[in-house]
This record gives structure tokens, sequence and C-alpha cells, in this order.
């Protein structure tokens, strides 16, 4: 089934979102993540996707009490996280938080073999994540680019036994200006794993078209500053994303 995955983005214990990765250009949109994750069940989501901003820099856990008051507001709803797992530890230190799923982004270029043994010990908790800037994967809270492209990284997993890559386009995260829909289709090509649109959605007919790639392999879209917005209904898009 196609999931509308809404985010929450953790920076100073409060939710917020950025553009292009830039840590200058946060906008605070709630002091209270507990309460957005709240909103955001009732709304009827499936799932919930958490990034650890400053945890994605620094590679330390320092937003763990909103990640806490997010889990415990979900409930029975499933949170993914993202941000500064680095090792085995953390994954299963993260995993002890109570979320569903681990998000290895610089790890998973880093050190493959550290999402194969997190996959074997962790049955569909675990997922990848391939940030692209200009096809290239970026790391250390997209600070870095590498030489790597997303195709490549992604094939590297294709036997791991991953639960899902999110894919995101740097340059249209946050920026309401449409997901990299090409590039994340020819991601779900190269690779049986199930892939999920992230960056740039900003409209409901963002939402339809990348339900649309769902027979290629796209399994969910990602939406953040779009539902702070306003320029994504929540329930509508829950919608859309099923029509």
């Amino acid at each position: 089934m196609f999931e509308l995955i809404p985010a929450i983005d953790l920076l100073g214990g409060q939710c917020v979102r950025l553009s292009r990765g830039d840590y200058d250009a946060a906008t605070v949109y709630d002091p209270d993540p507990g309460s957005v994750a709240k909103r955001f069940v009732e709304a009827g989501v499936a799932r919930i996707h958490v990034v650890d901003l400053d945890a994605a820099k620094s590679g330390r856990r320092e937003n763990e009490a909103a990640i806490r008051a997010i889990v415990a507001a979900a409930g029975s709803v499933p949170v993914q996280l993202g941000g500064g797992v680095r090792d085995l530890a953390g994954v299963e230190a993260t995993l002890a938080l109570g979320v569903g799923r681990v998000i290895l982004g610089t790890a998973a270029l880093h050190d493959p073999e550290l999402v194969r043994d997190a996959a074997r010990r962790h049955p569909e908790g675990v997922v990848v994540g391939i940030d692209a800037r200009d096809g290239r994967v970026a790391v250390e809270g997209w600070l870095e680019t590498s030489e790597t492209s997303a195709v490549e990284m992604a094939r590297r997993f294709e036997d791991a036994g991953v639960a899902a890559l999110v894919h995101t386009d740097i340059a249209r995260d946050g920026m309401l200006e449409g997901p990299n829909l090409e590039a994340t289709g020819e991601l779900a090509d190269a690779v049986s794993i199930p892939v999920i649109v992230s960056g740039g959605v900003g409209s409901l007919e963002d939402v339809r078209r990348s339900a649309a790639l769902a027979p290629r392999g796209v399994a969910g879209v990602i939406v953040g500053r779009a539902l702070y917005t306003g320029d994504v209904d929540l329930v509508a898009g829950l919608e859309a994303a099923c029509s």
C-alpha cells in the first residue's frame, strides 16, 4: 500500500524545516514535536518520519526527549527515525527509544556491512537513506558530497534485507517545487527494494504523481514543509495517496 508519510525534523528539541538542508535557514513550526505527532495520528497516518538534525551533524543523540514524546504520541503508529546513527550500538539505542525503523545514511555509505548486520538482527527495522545532490550521495547532515551515485549506493543493499530506501533530492528539499520523481523512478527501477520519495512535495498533485510510481516500486512519499504551510492538507493528502 502506498503511504503518505508526514515528517518531523528536530533541531534544538523543536519541530523545524530546513531549505535545501541549510541549517542556517531553519524555520521553527512548533516547539512541541509530540503535539505535532498527535495531530498526524489523529488525521489517520500509517507512519511518521522523524529526522534528528542535530544528531545528523554531530553524531550524538541530542533530541531524545523530543523523540520519546513523538513515540508516545504516536502510540501504535510506527515511527522511523534517521540522523546520527553511526554504528550497531546506535541502531540498538535508537530502537530502544521505541521507534520501528532506523534510517542509516552516512553509515550506510561508509560501512555497508553495518547495514547488513543491523538488518539481519532487526528484520524490517532498517531503512537506508539516500540523500543526493546532483545525483551524488551527500552525508554528514548533507554537509559533504561523495563521489558515489544514488543508484550505485542503492544496488549495494539489494540483498541486505533492508525494509526500504528513502531517496531525497537535496536541491528540492523544503522548497515546495515538486519532488525529483524522474530520479526516484530510476532508482526504483534499478532495485527491488521499496523506495520512498522525499524532498520538494508542495501540492496534492505532487502526492498523486508520486503515488502513480507505485507500480515501479515506489512505496510512499514523505511530506514535510507543505503540511506546515498548508500547501498540502494532510487528510486530503492521505486520500490523494490512495486514489
